[in-house]
Order: structure tokens, then C-alpha cells, then sequence
């Protein structure tokens, strides 16, 4: 044998023995992972459970999912609506309620409104998110004006701004109590105030938030008046807090016509099929039909984002 055949034969062997070497290693990995997942589960006397003690489902979809782009991307938003719900848990309802609307669309109307009906049923799911994430949006800035009450009256005792943040978090009901508490553990873990209440604004956005960590960020790094100031903003959070439930009041109308549209249509369609049975199957089953159907459906769906847009006023 000449010394290629033994450096062929050499490197075929170690390639082996490293091939061999990663998976085990991998599949050791593997099985510590899965031990310390049943150990955690079994510490806790049978499946995963919440802080209010439900048990979690779907624990095994919920590993997958995270594992992606789009599990994290649900996973993040959860967060910032405050939903007891993993990814895994909110994916498969979704898609449980994704397949109850095909099917009874299919079998009301037409098996042309299937697709359609599974399209609006993930579209709804995307804007029930939005609907909570700005739901506690409201309800924090509802609290705005208690949390500056509570931290000017902290710092006027001589209280450190941490412990201020700390003691609001106790006092404080959800959900600026549970904010609050994750920026003071994220203070007590090392982080600066900067980056605790900048990454509170960034995941509740509202104008009211923003000047409220403004001003503690700029009396915590240049001093002052920091009780005078939180003292005045609680008053000017307070008439804000009055101007926003006025003007939701007087758009109540604007934003409920806006879903009873879509709905009118609905309602069209279920009584004209219900009056001549099988009239959408003939309808849809011709391509110009099915073209008419769906710039119906776009109109209508125009219409509600732009009765939405009317009735959108910032303040």
C-alpha cells in the first residue's frame, strides 16, 4: 500500500469515528434534555401547570413551534398581550377554529366559501392578538396616573427610584403591577434603569408611557425636581385619562357599524341561500361567479378599514 491509500484510509477512519462521536453526543443531549423536561414536570406532581395551576396543553406542539420563526414571533406577541396561552396552546386552537369555519361555510353556503371562511378565520386570530395587546395597552395607561401618584409619593419619602419601581409593582393591581414587576426583577438582575423602562415602552407603546419613562430616565441621570415633576404629570395624565374615554365614547357608533357591515353581508348570503337552496353552489361554480364573489368580499373588507380609519383618532 503507498502513502495515499494509508492517508485515504487514515482520514476515512477518523471521519468515521468523529461521525460516530457527534451522534452520540447528540443523542445524549438529547435524552438529558428530555430527562430534565420530565424531572421538571414531575416536581411539579404531574403535567406542566401555570401560576394559577392549569395544566398546560399541547406542551409537545409548543416545543416544535418555538423552535421556528413564526413560534417565536407568536410567542412575543403573546407576551405583550397578557394571555395565559403558549404558542403551541394558541396555534392548535387556531387551527381547530381554522377548520370548524371550512367545514360549516362549505356546508352552509358553498365549498367555495371554504378557503375563504379558513382565510378570515386566521386573519380574525391576528386581530384578537392586536385587540388584547391594545386592550392592556388602555388598561396601563388607565393606571398611569396611580403609578406617578405612587412613585413621586415613594420619592418624596427618600426612596431609591428601584425601590419606588419595586413598591408600585406590590401596590399596583394587573396589569401595571405585573409590568412593573418585570422591570424591578430586571433591575435586581443588573440592567440599568435606561434599559428596563425603554423596553417597557417598546412593549406597551403609548404616548403617556413614553413621557412618564422620559421623565424618570432624565431625573434618574441629571437629578432635579423629580417629585414636583411626577406630581404634574400625574394631573396631566388624569385629564388625559378623561379626554381618551370621551372620545371613545363618542366613537363607539363609528367602530360598531364598522364590524356590523361585514356582518350585513354575511347575513345577505345565508338568505338568499337559505331562500333558493344551492343558488351560491350554481353561483360559484363558474369562474366569473367566483371573481364577483371575491371583489364583493374586498369591497366589504375595504369598507370596514375604512370605517375603522374614520373612527381613529389619536390623542
Amino acid at each position: 500500500m503507498n502513502n495515499a491509500t494509508l492517508l485515504a484510509l487514515g482520514a476515512t477512519v477518523l471521519c468515521g469515528t468523529l461521525a460516530v462521536a457527534g451522534a452520540h453526543t447528540y443523542a445524549s443531549g438529547r435524552s438529558q434534555r428530555q430527562a430534565l423536561v420530565d424531572r421538571l414536570a414531575g416536581s411539579q406532581g404531574g403535567p406542566l401547570r401555570t401560576a394559577s395551576g392549569r395544566v398546560r396543553r399541547f406542551t409537545a406542539v409548543d416545543r416544535r413551534l418555538r423552535r421556528t420563526r413564526l413560534g417565536r414571533a407568536i410567542h412575543l406577541r403573546l407576551t405583550t398581550t397578557g394571555l395565559d396561552l403558549t404558542a403551541g396552546e394558541y396555534a392548535t386552537y387556531v387551527a381547530m377554529v381554522v377548520v370548524a369555519l371550512w367545514l360549516i361555510a362549505a356546508a352552509t353556503l358553498a365549498p367555495f366559501f371554504g378557503p375563504i371562511a379558513g382565510a378570515v378565520g386566521i386573519w380574525a386570530a391576528a386581530i384578537f392578538l392586536n385587540w388584547q395587546r391594545q386592550k392592556r395597552i388602555e388598561a396601563f395607561i388607565n393606571q398611569l396616573p396611580d403609578v406617578a401618584r405612587l412613585l413621586a409619593n415613594a420619592t418624596a419619602a427618600g426612596l431609591a427610584l428601584r425601590t419606588a419601581l419595586a413598591m408600585a409593582a406590590e401596590e399596583l393591581e394587573a396589569p401595571a403591577g405585573e409590568e412593573l414587576a418585570r422591570v424591578a426583577d430586571q433591575l435586581a438582575l443588573g440592567r440599568s434603569v435606561d434599559d428596563a423602562l425603554g423596553e417597557l415602552a417598546e412593549r406597551l407603546p403609548s404616548r403617556e408611557l413614553v413621557v412618564l419613562v422620559t421623565t424618570l430616565v432624565l431625573s434618574n441621570k441629571a437629578g432635579g425636581t423629580v417629585v414636583s415633576s411626577l406630581r404634574n404629570l400625574t394631573q396631566t395624565l388624569e385629564d388625559r385619562k378623561e379626554t381618551r374615554r370621551e372620545v371613545r365614547t363618542m366613537l363607539s357608533e363609528v367602530n360598531a357599524t364598522a364590524f356590523t357591515v361585514p356582518f350585513l353581508g354575511l347575513g345577505s348570503l345565508l338568505l338568499i341561500n337559505s331562500s333558493n337552496e344551492g343558488a351560491l353552489a350554481r353561483v360559484t361554480g363558474s369562474p366569473l361567479g367566483q371573481i364577483l364573489v371575491l371583489v364583493s368580499i374586498g369591497l366589504y373588507t375595504v369598507g370596514f378599514f375604512v370605517i375603522r380609519r374614520l373612527g381613529k383618532i389619536e390623542v
